[in-house]
């Protein structure tokens, strides 16, 4: 079991480190022989962000072309490990057993590159009269083992202080599936590390979430901030200090809101090479100044100039 205190003090300094700089990024330079095709499996948030950037990517090199999969960032390194794809999104850190099985094949370790901000939000239909919850309350609602200290088990809404015909509905509870990324994550920030309920109905994609919130009696579910739609709204969260931060970009890109993480793309890169043309050159787009406004389009957090230039100092040495 992990203090909330420390995890919510540790996500704070690298986030705030991190997003410290307030310059844009810099404008993309379209460069000569530039074709081929792009194969990307991996996250389900990161689907229409990878789309656009697809999109976008195809206006300036015509011939290029893209195969996306969005199936999960736990599909991610097995596809970059085993040479399916050339580009993994993924919500989420590459987990020690993955780094492990890319390294016994390669003999080094895979690039991963920072390219959005994203917060995992609670998120309950609108006319719900809860606004904000703490990370204690969210851990009763979801988990099996209640971790991070609540004595009992949230089954209804008048648990959580609601009066009325409302209280008395019982919460119905649902989530990602177990190769998200995003699930991975609120089991660590949110659970405190602990098991999911087996009452928690496990859907494949952030947007199956966010419309069966929308559409059912008392309902709560979690999925990335980018994908807020106006049928549901997003509850505020206590950080290590009992403050509740609503989510919001402001508060996601300060680093203020607890449940925030970065997002990246994982490629196959030996050191002391460079990657393939196209592959650096579709990561030096998703980087530029183009690139992080789609980031921000879509509803996600544009990452800072000082990160820009420490991925992209990563991703051009040899």
């Amino acid at each position: 079991m992990k203090p909330l205190k420390a995890i919510g003090l540790v996500w704070f300094c690298v986030l705030f480190s991190a997003l410290s700089s307030g310059q844009e990024a810099q404008t993309y330079q379209k460069k000569p022989g530039v074709a081929g095709s792009i194969s990307s499996v991996g996250s389900d948030t990161m689907a229409n962000l990878m789309t656009i950037w697809a999109v976008e990517f195809k206006q300036l090199y015509p011939q290029v072309k893209f195969q996306i999969q969005a199936s999960g960032s736990s599909t991610a390194p097995p596809a970059i490990t085993e040479g399916t794809s050339n580009i993994g999104p993924m919500s989420r850190e590459m987990h020690t057993s993955e780094l492990r099985y890319f390294s016994g094949q390669h003999g080094y370790q895979p690039l991963a590159i920072k390219v959005a901000i994203d917060a995992i939000a609670l998120f309950v239909e609108v006319n719900n009269p809860v606004s904000n919850l703490t990370i204690k309350q969210i851990d009763s609602i979801f988990a099996a083992t209640r971790f991070c200290g609540a004595r009992q088990e949230t089954r209804y809404w008048n648990q959580l202080g609601v009066t009325g015909s409302y209280g008395s509905r019982k919460i119905q509870v649902f989530g990602r599936n177990s190769v998200s990324g995003t699930y991975g994550l609120f089991k660590q920030l949110a659970l405190c590390d602990g098991d999911f309920k087996a009452t928690v109905n496990e859907l494949p994609g952030s947007a199956s979430v966010i419309q069966s919130v929308a559409f059912s009696n008392g309902a709560i579910g979690y999925a990335g901030y980018g994908q807020k739609t106006a049928a549901v709204k997003a509850l505020a969260i206590a950080d290590y200090t009992g403050k509740f931060v609503p989510a919001t970009t402001k508060t996601i890109s300060s680093g203020e809101y607890p449940l925030s993480r970065f997002l990246y793309l994982v490629v196959n890169k030996p050191p002391n090479e460079k990657l393939p043309l196209l592959e650096e050159e579709f990561l030096r787009f998703v980087l530029s100044k183009k690139g992080q406004q789609a980031v921000q389009q879509d509803g996600y957090v544009s990452i800072s100039s000082d990160v820009i230039k420490q991925q992209l100092k990563i991703l051009t040495s040899n």
